[in-house]
């Protein structure tokens, strides 16, 4: 079982009461699978003291959420290890710079009706006593799941936290349902609060956005039309009535960009490079008189992708991932093996699938039909080739830097460097010659060509 176990509710019950909350209750009221990390616990008229000692008798507690009246709960069954947070009732709002903080009173006295009046939409604003299954539902939150929409609890919800607008998108695209006119009315109006949202918060709902929801363009197209798009990316706003003449593109760059989002895989890499791959479009096209060209556009959105994901705090590896895909997606499948080679050798083992994937997406989104049978024999093709094991680092040469020191008595410098490199293009080229006397040979040579410059 992935619930709290029964011992436990049985025995806070003898002193409160225990309601399971959040979107554990929404997802089981639409009949989705909740995950045991998903399940959120709410214990009224027991003190935050007395209940962890309580607990303590069934599992580990780790009071790192003291200050906002939550315990971490942990129980062991079955091999298996869940965690829980049990909260008490509070009451809360977003302070500080980039609403990063916030300010919480929690009390075991606060009704839950009054705890779930604090929430952001009534979907998530219901709770389900575990004493004898009943539904808390103050809001309206089971109506509004048959209606498949998406309602602020109270018209304070966004001022009081502007992520909370993002959050409504987000949930809009996750379940495929509208958000509510007056709620919609009341994030145009407030959409440019969200800049004072710090962007590590807006990282965390665009990437949910983009990984949980098996259609982000819905989401992406609600950003724009609200306003929040261009106050978090006003470059793909750029990108929005961009045509793509010439008969390769049904759409106009925003919306070939977003379907390409859809068509690629749930993975946050992926689908980050898909939302970005194009963005420079609008500022490379250049008319012909056969449609239109978009000269070097996957170098420059390399850097445009880079310094958005910067903003936006992403790590430095995410970065640098996306980026590479984004620089290296206009690839072409008809190389010769040496091509193939210097491909992965280029975007790196960890990324060619990815690469490809992106590719796939590209040319699903171009809406014209097309095919991707090239792509799958090219990664056919790369599969084969990764299993021969050809050398694609320096760290593959059959000659290391300490070799090529003791060999040639060259003191530690940046030539050793450069024979190396010398020596792994050679054996891109020519994989069979990545043998110690081959090398040895070749380096040789390097080094005579360069003394005689």
């Amino acid at each position: 079982m992935c619930k709290i176990s029964d011992q436990v509710v049985a025995a806070i019950l003898t002193r409160g009461q225990i309601y399971e909350v959040g979107g554990a209750v929404r997802d089981s009221l639409l009949h989705r699978a909740v995950q045991p990390e998903d399940r959120d616990y709410l214990v009224c008229g027991i003190p935050y003291q007395e209940l962890s000692r309580m607990l303590k008798d069934f599992g580990k507690v780790d009071l790192v959420g003291r200050s906002f009246g939550v315990i971490k709960f942990t129980q062991y069954r079955d091999n298996d290890r869940y965690t829980f947070d049990i909260a008490l009732p509070r009451q809360e709002y977003s302070t500080g710079a980039g609403h990063r903080e916030f300010e919480v009173s929690f009390d075991s006295n606060i009704s839950i009706e009054e705890d779930l009046g604090r929430r952001d939409f009534t979907i998530n604003a219901m709770a389900l006593s575990l004493e004898n299954q009943v539904l808390i539902d103050p809001h309206g939150g089971q109506m509004d799941l048959k209606k498949k929409q998406i309602r602020m609890v109270s018209l304070q919800a966004f001022p009081e936290d502007p992520l909370r607008m993002l959050r409504a998108v987000q949930f809009a695209a996750r379940y495929e349902f509208a958000i509510e006119p007056e709620t919609y009315a009341a994030l145009k109006q407030h959409a440019d609060l969200i800049r004072t949202v710090s962007p590590e918060r807006i990282a965390v709902e665009l990437n949910k956005l983009l990984v949980l929801a098996e259609k982000p363009s819905l989401g992406l197209r609600l950003m724009h039309e609200s306003g929040l798009l261009r106050e978090i990316f006003p470059e793909l706003v750029e990108t929005v009535g961009v045509d793509q003449p010439g008969g390769y593109h049904k759409y106009d760059v925003f919306e070939h960009s977003i379907l390409t989002v859809d068509s690629a895989p749930p993975r946050l890499l992926v689908r980050l490079a898909a939302l970005f791959h194009d963005i420079t479009k609008p500022q490379t096209k250049c008319l012909t008189e056969d449609g239109a060209t978009f000269y070097g556009h996957e170098k420059t959105g390399a850097r445009v992708t880079q310094e958005i994901m910067k903003r936006l705090r992403y790590s430095a590896d995410m970065i640098r991932d996306v980026t590479t895909l984004v620089d290296r997606h206009m690839f072409t499948t008809a190389v010769t093996g040496k091509g193939m080679r210097r491909l992965i050798r280029r975007v790196g083992q960890s990324l060619i699938f990815d690469l490809l994937d992106l590719r796939r997406a590209d040319v699903m989104a171009q809406g014209k039909g097309g095919s991707t049978d090239d792509v799958d024999e090219f990664e056919e093709n790369i599969r084969a080739e990764l299993e021969r094991r050809p050398p694609f680092g320096v760290a593959d040469l059959a000659l290391d830097g300490h070799d090529i020191m003791n060999i040639f008595r060259i003191p530690q410098s940046a030539l050793v460097g450069e024979v190396l490199g010398f020596l792994l293009e050679k054996v891109l080229d020519e994989p069979e010659d990545n043998t110690r006397e081959k090398l040895i040979e070749y380096a040789q040579s390097f080094l005579a060509n360069r003394e005689n410059k």
